[in-house]
This record gives structure tokens, sequence and C-alpha cells, in this order.
């Protein structure tokens, strides 16, 4: 597990995004977009996160093996991680408003980062706590999206 919490993980990406940004102002339509896609994204993680705490379950990203309960309800019908979604959606949000195809990569890079560092390890974890009950969710329901 990393000694990193993702969202701070996520942040220094977006340092890197603006960096990479070129120094042109984004247009009205491109601002739009992307706080709509940034709106969405937060929204996303959010009710995530409420779900965790509605299942009276841990949300501490470095500790999953606390877990006391799968919650497969609500944003995690669809996904398997849905904060992390909404963290590379803020993060794309990010890229599009900054424009420019640089700004693009750091996007990738967390996915893989944080898939690598964050999703494997929690996944062997709820593996470990909830055994059939976790196999059979991973079955029908993506990782990503």
């Amino acid at each position: 597990m990393p000694v990193v919490p993702p969202p701070v993980i996520a942040l220094g990406f977006a340092g890197v995004q603006r960096l990479l940004a070129p120094k042109e102002d984004a247009g009205t339509a491109r601002k739009l977009a992307a706080s709509v896609l940034a709106a969405g994204s937060v929204a996303l993680a959010g009710a995530a996160a409420q779900r965790f705490r509605a299942a009276q379950t841990t949300v501490h990203p470095l500790h999953p093996e606390r877990a006391t309960t799968l919650v497969t309800d609500g944003p995690y019908r669809r996904t398997r991680n849905p904060m992390y979604v909404g963290m590379a959606g803020a993060l794309a949000a990010h890229a599009l408003g900054r424009g420019g195809l640089a700004t693009w990569l750091p996007v990738a890079a967390f996915v893989v980062t944080i898939d690598e560092l964050q999703v494997q390890p929690e996944e062997r974890a709820m593996e470990r706590n909830f055994g059939a009950e976790w196999d059979d969710y991973a079955l029908r329901t993506k990782r990503w999206l």
C-alpha cells in the first residue's frame, strides 16, 4: 500500500498538468465543459464516500483491510472504484480546462499509478476480507468503467 493518500497523488498530477499547460486562456465553452465534468466527478466521488459512511465502513485508502462491509450499491454498481474514477475525472476536467495535449498525460499516469499502487492492493484486501462475496462482485462489476 502507498504511504501517500490518493487525493494527494491526484493533486500532484494536477500540479504537473499546470506545468504542462499552454499559456493561452481557455475559451468559455471549454471552461464550461470542464466545469460540468469537474462537478460530475466530484459528485461521483462524494456519493461513493457517502455510501461507505452509510455502510459504516472505512473510507481510509491506506487501510482497506479495516473494511467491515462490501459496498456494492450506488455508484459501486457501475464501477468498483468510483472515488478513483471521480479523481481521474477531476484531472480530466483540469486537462480540458487547461488545454493542450500534454495535460492529458498526467490523467493517464494517475490511472496507471493508482491502479498499481492502490487499487490492486485494495482488491487483494477485499478478497481476503470478503472471499466469495468479493469474487462475485468483481466478476459482475468493472474495475474502472
